[in-house]
């Protein structure tokens, strides 16, 4: 596995968001949960409001917005998962 590894999503090169997939399994495991709970917590607020009248375009761009936090939780719980499995072969 490289050092660093992009985040999903950005097609640039070269890229300037990277992971560093050799930081401590504690600190990669924060950061996907604040991201994660970030987007929950969002949603959750959107979820349970009754009165909220949007048009598609509005929620198009609102389900853009929260991707982002939410792919990058998804590729930080990748590279944890790739450390477990490294440490299960061992």
């Amino acid at each position: 596995m490289n050092r660093y590894m992009p985040l999903t999503g950005i097609d640039l090169v070269p890229t300037s968001l990277l992971i560093d997939t050799e930081a401590p399994l504690d600190v990669l495991q924060a950061m996907a949960d604040y991201r994660i709970r970030t987007v929950t917590q969002v949603l959750e607020n959107i979820a349970y409001r009754a009165e909220i009248g949007c048009d598609t375009v509005v929620l198009s761009d609102f389900s853009k917005l929260l991707v982002i936090p939410l792919r990058d939780g998804c590729d930080l719980m990748d590279v944890i998962g790739r450390w477990l499995r490294a440490q299960v072969e061992e």
